[in-house]
């Protein structure tokens, strides 16, 4: 399959169900302010991945749908974070006024605090057993928390105004946008019941989709639309932002991105060696759709 197709198909009923775990029980706004930024749309890249490797492998992908679920209101409270004056001080998040100018700054706070607390409850809701769900909802901690996208966003903070190495950058963002990334393609693999290289191989290309996608974010923040981007370009020159462009040039950057892309296309065929009943081209099409013109 597709995943163009996968995602016609997954996504309207994905965020039907992500939209329905939040009930209106505190008689505040907050609820309405969690859904603003869960029904402002994006691709649903991370939780659609993670519920289409499910369905590679030829399991049950409705068993990944709580944990779908809780990955999207963590990136989500990421975004609504990070969007704050404190933070990145963007005013557009997917085409539309970010959270704290919708709402207030105070309020986009707690709404960032109660998807990321509502995620972890989410997830014990899942129907896999007790022991692969404990792994999961440790994974997810830890790749959201100060070892992980947390602690990438103060190293990206910390390094505003100073000249990085490609070393450091790589650091920053396998932290800050990887992380999550790769919590899609392991739980998928632990959802599925890979075998250990497998599970390697998962981990492998969701390092290289992540340092692939945030060079592609670099490039298009530079020569994108802000249509692309959903949010407004060049903001990471104005903030004093180390990227992949400014460290590498843009050609290099090019390079870089294609490289990823293509050692990641390679890993998803030898899975295909491995596994014959894996449908490769789920993870081939999502990885051939990220490449640019």
């Amino acid at each position: 399959m597709h995943f163009q197709t996968f995602t016609k198909e997954y996504k309207e009923p994905f965020e039907t169900y992500l939209i329905e775990l939040i009930t209106n029980e505190s008689q505040t706004v907050i609820e309405e302010a969690m859904c603003y930024s869960l029904e402002a749309g994006g691709k649903r890249l991370r939780p659609l991945l993670l519920i289409a490797l499910v369905k590679a492998f030829k399991k049950d992908e409705t068993q990944a749908y709580p944990f779908a679920a809780a990955l999207e209101m963590i990136h989500t409270y990421s975004l609504i974070h990070d969007d704050l004056p404190a933070m990145d001080d963007d005013d557009l998040r997917r085409g539309k006024p970010t959270n704290h100018i919708k709402y207030s700054e105070a309020t986009a706070i707690l709404a960032g605090d109660a998807l990321l607390t509502k995620a972890f409850e989410v997830m014990t809701d899942g129907t896999c057993s007790n022991e692969i769900k404990l792994l999961l909802i440790k994974e997810l901690a830890r790749s959201s928390g100060y070892e992980g996208m947390v602690g990438g966003q103060q190293a990206d903070m910390d390094g505003e105004h100073k000249q990085l190495s490609l070393i450091e950058i790589e650091s920053i963002h396998s932290r800050k946008t990887g992380m999550l990334i790769h919590f899609a393609f392991k739980a998928a693999g632990l959802l599925a019941k890979v075998d250990a290289e497998t599970l390697n191989d998962l981990n492998t290309i969701a390092k290289k989709i992540g340092i692939a996608y945030q060079i592609r974010d670099d490039i298009l923040d530079v020569s994108g639309s802000e249509e692309e981007l959903g949010k407004r370009v060049g903001a990471d020159a104005k903030q004093g932002k180390s990227t992949y462009p400014s460290l590498l040039g843009m050609e290099r950057a090019h390079k870089l991105f294609d490289d990823q892309l293509n050692e990641a296309l390679l890993l998803n065929r030898a899975i295909l060696e491995r596994e014959e009943n894996y449908d490769e081209e789920l993870l081939d099409s999502f990885i051939e759709s990220l490449k640019l013109n």
